[in-house]
């Protein structure tokens, strides 16, 4: 392992852990000061709880997950984040797979790294999802009891209201190559469709919102970040109905919907929030999808976060 980032608060690692056969890259964040007081217990620990963060549709770590991380460990609270199997810096062929129960694999298997970590309190461990990921936090913290605390952050709940965003004959041409992907791709080849476009175009994401999303690479990324994902997923994304599973919740769950969301519509998910148990939803009525990663949108979002964490790690 070697450091790669640093700051009094903390210091951040490159690791790996093991997924099915292949591996994903993370960044490990170890925070310098002491661990956040437990929301359930007087007695300080010198154990550390932890929140594993994952991002959304195609994206990778370096797309904003570090700003999250970093004010979660100034807390006293280590932090992993990591990049899918397929995606960045992670293991795995063909690259740019997108598929849903690999990724919810690596999940599975980034909770086991760190539930394993001789300095974290494996019963306060917390899970962080932005957009897909923001998904995928709902269904792991549905089944898995390890998840003391989730926060689900514009959160993809409704493949159907989804996919209603991309407009039907983009949605027919999204289709046609899935099928000629899924049939005709052998090996490490694949048809790529495009991830993020304008309004029309054949791209999984072509809200209006969508304009902001290349923004979240950064300038040393941009020239070599792949915006295409293997056309098989958009067979399958509208049969991933995460929202269906909040009333299965067990944990406390903090929801950040953006009340102007032109990709993961408010609507839906403000009803599926609802039905979870132990919820505090917040509706951020002038944010857009891509507006909460930065500025002051993220500042008013990330210190609720920080408040939730503390309230409930």
């Amino acid at each position: 392992m070697t450091t790669k980032a640093s700051t009094s608060a903390f210091r951040r690692q490159d690791v790996k852990f093991a997924s099915g056969k292949d591996y994903c890259a993370a960044w490990l964040y170890q925070p310098t000061s002491p661990p956040l007081s437990s929301a359930s217990s007087s007695t300080a620990s010198k154990k550390y709880p932890a929140v594993i963060l994952g991002h959304g549709l195609g994206a990778i770590k370096e797309m904003g997950l570090d700003r999250y991380a970093s004010r979660f460990a100034e807390l006293g609270i280590i932090c992993l984040a990591f990049d899918y199997r397929h995606f960045g810096e992670s293991g795995g062929q063909p690259r740019q797979l997108l598929d849903i129960q690999l990724q919810l694999q690596d999940w599975d298997a980034a909770l086991d790294y760190v539930s394993k970590l001789e300095n974290v309190d494996s019963n306060r461990i917390g899970i962080f999802g932005s957009s897909f990921g923001g998904g995928h936090v709902i269904t792991v913290a549905a089944k898995d009891k390890r998840v003391k605390a989730a926060i689900s952050q514009c959160p993809f709940t409704s493949g159907l209201h989804s996919s209603r965003t991309v407009g039907l004959l983009p949605l027919l041409k999204l289709g046609v190559l899935g099928i000629r992907d899924l049939l005709f791709s052998r090996g490490n080849n694949m048809i790529p469709v495009q991830l993020a476009g304008s309004p029309g175009d054949t791209a999984l994401m072509n809200a209006p919102d969508v304009v902001k999303y290349r923004k979240l690479v950064p300038s040393h990324l941009q020239a070599t970040y792949k915006d295409y994902v293997a056309a098989r997923f958009a067979l399958f994304i509208g049969l991933y109905n995460p929202g269906w599973k909040t009333a299965s919740v067990h944990c406390p769950i903090f929801f950040a919907i953006c009340g102007k969301d032109s990709v993961a519509p408010p609507r839906p998910s403000l009803a599926y929030a609802a039905k979870a148990p132990k919820a505090t939803i917040k509706h951020y009525q002038q944010m857009g999808h891509f507006d909460i990663y930065s500025g002051e949108d993220f500042e008013v979002a990330t210190k609720d976060y920080c408040d939730f964490l503390r309230s409930n790690l």
